[in-house]
């Protein structure tokens, strides 16, 4: 038999994992919120993969009870997330991908466009996927990875921030259809964001032709989420805190608050 695979966290996407490993043959692990991760690794201290699937809001609170045998076994899929995110806690070389398809309660997974996968165990990663026909893209350098995470956080936040002041059930195709400079503001200020986070500078043509991308993969997709009102806020914290002007953002948060 092959070694189980745990995933940590059982949520809409850790439900998607869950089916691509039992397709490729091996045995998956929950390992669910009031579960002793100390215990479990006590009782399965070689898995041959951890999947970490819990959401980002509860991604530091996990990582720092990820038990030593684990480590060098991680598979990292929030969004939001860049290499300081696994740094900060002695992570050298997880397995990293960045999730292009979508999970809904009640609804089957929806592949939006290829998920970039980059790591140890990105090869297995990418196959386990297709074995359910979710396409991935394994990269071949931490460049290439860092780019691709940069890129999802561009989509997400501009999404949602600029989702904020416009009807809420608008769509990222009407986003950019009908409110295109607003679309093209917010990205900007993002990406100085994330080029201050990453100590980065980036191709800003290349990051809006991915989000471009990103938008026509799901057209349908509605701009205001749950988590919008907290990336705003972690958008002008983390302006504050670098002291990067983000005018478009700012403007958005003061119509808000009004």
């Amino acid at each position: 038999m092959k070694p189980p695979i745990v995933i940590i966290g059982i949520g809409e996407l850790a439900s998607v994992f869950a089916r691509a490993f039992l397709r490729t043959g091996y045995p998956v692990y929950p390992v669910t919120r009031g579960m002793s991760m100390a215990q479990e690794a006590e009782d399965l201290p070689d898995p041959q993969l951890a999947l970490v699937a819990v959401a980002e809001k509860d991604f530091t609170e996990v990582m720092l009870t990820i038990p030593a045998s684990w480590r060098n076994r991680l598979v990292l899929m929030q969004n939001e997330l860049l290499p300081r995110d696994w740094l900060a806690h002695g992570i050298d070389t997880p397995t990293v991908i960045s999730v292009w398809f979508e999970k809904k309660k009640g609804m089957d997974y929806n592949p939006l466009m290829p998920s970039p996968v980059y790591g140890p165990a990105a090869d297995l990663v990418a196959r386990a996927l297709a074995e359910i026909e979710i396409p991935c893209r394994v990269l071949s350098t931490t460049e290439d990875l860092v780019f691709e995470l940069v890129l999802k956080n561009v989509f997400v936040y501009t999404i949602n921030i600029a989702g904020l002041v416009l009807d809420e059930g608008t769509t990222t195709s009407t986003l950019w259809q009908q409110h295109k400079q607003l679309t093209r503001d917010v990205a900007a200020d993002i990406i100085a964001l994330q080029e201050y986070a990453t100590e980065k500078t980036f191709s800003h043509d290349a990051l809006m032709e991915g989000l471009l991308k990103g938008i026509n993969g799901d057209p349908n997709h509605k701009c205001r989420g749950r988590a919008a009102p907290g990336r705003l806020a972690r958008a002008i914290d983390a302006a504050e805190r670098a002291g990067i002007d983000v005018p478009a953002i700012r403007d958005i948060n003061r119509r808000l608050v009004v």
